[in-house]
């Protein structure tokens, strides 16, 4: 079965990609073309950190052996704050234990550095339905005003809808452009105006991968985005942060993070099946 799947994937290679791109891809392209703001960033001296959660679970007759970790590092290394609870037991909602306690490390963060990544989306965390999650992260973020979000990857549909888009934004901006520098700001309400999402696309150096930056409220300018990216630009890696590189690498909880912690309690994986024993 795979091999014939392969077989035609080869054969209407190119009729797949011309579905993707749709009727106006060459006029999108364009406009995403003229929404590039070209930027080159200059290294500005700044004490930044990344946040970053996991969480990773095993079946053990009917209950779960859970973990949940997230950390906070800076570019040097240096752990500001690591949370993590683990049980075994009917796990809770493991996603919304993982956010709350990459809030409670902004939270805990923002005193501590000039400038405070969170990875991923700040989407997800206006799309919980916990409320109290939500203010919580508003009250962080509004502190000292120096939270911003990054992804490495987008699913937002937002910039391009009206010209029939049928990829995500990001995909467009790929195929535009290879200069570093930023799209256009773009303002998202639909949370409501005291909850807007202002958002970039860009690029650290040239040819490099884009990444998407997510700020809190409305206002900004194209300075601001520039200083932004020259915070970013001196401690990072292949044009993504090295401390939220780090705060992954530090807070990942794996399959074999999983084995030795049902080791430390005595249980061991049975051969053949996906549960955990005693």
């Amino acid at each position: 079965m795979l091999n014939s799947v392969l077989k035609d994937a080869i054969q209407n290679r190119e009729q797949t990609l011309s579905i993707l791109k749709g009727p106006k891809f060459d006029h999108i392209i364009q406009k995403a073309k003229d929404n590039w703001v070209e930027h080159i960033p200059q290294k500005e001296d700044v004490i930044s950190a990344g946040i970053d959660s996991s969480f990773n679970s095993t079946k053990f007759q009917g209950a779960e052996l859970w973990a949940v970790t997230a950390v906070s590092v800076k570019s040097d290394g240096q752990i500001l704050v690591d949370l993590h609870d683990f049980g075994l037991d009917v796990s809770p909602e493991l996603a919304s234990l993982a956010s709350k306690m990459e809030i409670d490390a902004c939270n805990e963060t923002v005193d501590e550095a000039d400038l405070v990544l969170m990875d991923g989306s700040l989407y997800s965390q206006f799309m919980t339905r916990q409320k109290e999650l939500t203010n919580s992260i508003v009250t962080a973020i509004t502190k000292r005003e120096n939270v911003i979000f990054i992804s490495k990857t987008s699913n937002t549909r937002k910039q391009f809808e009206e010209f029939g888009a049928i990829a995500g934004d990001i995909f467009y901006y790929n195929h535009a452009t290879v200069k570093p520098g930023f799209s256009k700001i773009f303002e998202d309400t639909n949370f409501g105006s005291d909850k807007i999402i202002t958002s970039v696309f860009a690029r650290l150096s040239e040819s490099l991968p884009l990444i998407k930056i997510e700020l809190f409220g409305t206002g900004y300018s194209n300075e601001d985005v520039k200083s932004i990216l020259n915070k970013i630009y001196k401690n990072s890696i292949a044009g993504y942060p090295y401390s939220l590189k780090l705060a992954h690498n530090n807070c990942k909880i794996s399959g074999k993070d999983l084995s030795k912690l049902a080791s430390i309690h005595g249980l061991s994986n049975e051969i053949g099946s996906r549960e955990v024993l005693g």
